[in-house]
């Protein structure tokens, strides 16, 4: 099998339980997820099938929403209610200044990575430290903050929506929140309804994956890996040049289908020096995805190759 599938992350499972529990139940050791969720958390969680884990990188690093519990008064050594309480304080700031504070993050912060993270530092995990009792400095990364947006407030609980970057913590974000009215702050929950194309409604739970699986129906839900690359026009090979493109080889322009008007407009005009370099989809004479090359040069150069031998 070879395609992505929308899981709807369940509380208590960690993002490697639910590959090892896909592994199980599609007979298959090719899994990869794209990007971790906090046991706690819950929400889409994209997981990458046979040749699309090559896709996991970058689907790792698209945009992301959040629905988020910030609860004031309280700070953990989690950044979260799962953890420790390290100090509690009376919660007495105004609903203005509260979304004063939760505006101000919005647009690009330097946010400190939390030390329960699964980030390295000289190849160990920073998870691995804290339940060591140790810690360590971290370097403030840049984060953007997209959109930002609070749909309740019943002090001392504030709830959000966040669109935000790759690599952006939303604990972080809630213990910063909480630092700037004063009274600290931790997160209480968090749901994750999309990544970059995927969102929650259309995710689906493990159970309903094994469902589908007993019933021989995984091609109704594999997304095909190119969906991914819509954005880019697609060309078909003539069965001549099918052998260039097997073997991961740049191929001349001559080699591709033009038959019925199939080439597109945008390649024809990148082909004829009207455009600059230009990204396609290839599919082999027979209409199967190959991957995705560029045009520079007089030349189609491989870019990335998802052909299953």
């Amino acid at each position: 099998m070879n395609g992505i599938l929308n899981i709807y992350k369940e509380a208590g499972f960690t993002s490697h339980d639910v590959v090892a529990k896909l592994r199980g139940i599609l007979k298959q050791k090719k899994i990869g997820h794209t990007g971790t969720l906090d046991p706690d958390a819950e929400g889409v969680l994209p997981v990458c099938v046979g040749n699309a884990t090559k896709l996991c990188g970058m689907l790792t690093e698209k945009e992301k929403t959040y629905q988020a519990v910030l609860l004031l008064g309280i700070e953990t050594d989690t950044q979260d209610t799962s953890g420790r309480i390290l100090r509690q304080r009376e919660v007495w700031v105004s609903r203005e200044a509260v979304e004063e504070a939760v505006m101000s993050f919005q647009g690009s912060y330097d946010q400190v990575p939390p030390m329960y993270s699964a980030l390295k530092v000289n190849g160990k995990r920073l998870y691995e430290l804290a339940r060591e009792g140790r810690e360590v400095e971290r370097k403030a990364r840049r984060v953007l903050i997209r959109k930002i947006g609070i749909s309740r407030i019943d002090l001392p609980e504030v709830s959000l929506t966040v669109t935000c970057s790759s690599g952006t913590y939303i604990r972080t974000l809630c213990q910063d929140i909480g630092e700037r009215l004063g009274c600290g702050g931790c997160m209480k929950s968090l749901l994750r309804t999309r990544v970059d194309c995927f969102s929650m409604e259309d995710s689906l739970r493990l159970s309903q994956i094994e469902e589908q699986m007993a019933e021989g129906r995984m091609g109704d839900i594999l997304i095909p890996v190119d969906e991914m690359f819509r954005q880019y026009p697609r060309i078909r090979m003539r069965a001549e040049g099918d052998r260039f493109v097997y073997n991961g080889n740049s191929f001349d322009p001559q080699l591709i289908c033009r038959s019925a008007g199939e080439i597109p407009e945008s390649v024809s005009e990148s082909v004829s020096g009207q455009r600059e370099e230009l990204q396609v989809r290839v599919y082999d004479s027979k209409g199967v995805f190959v991957g995705i090359y560029r045009y520079a040069q007089g030349l189609f150069r491989p870019v990335k190759m998802f052909l299953t031998s």
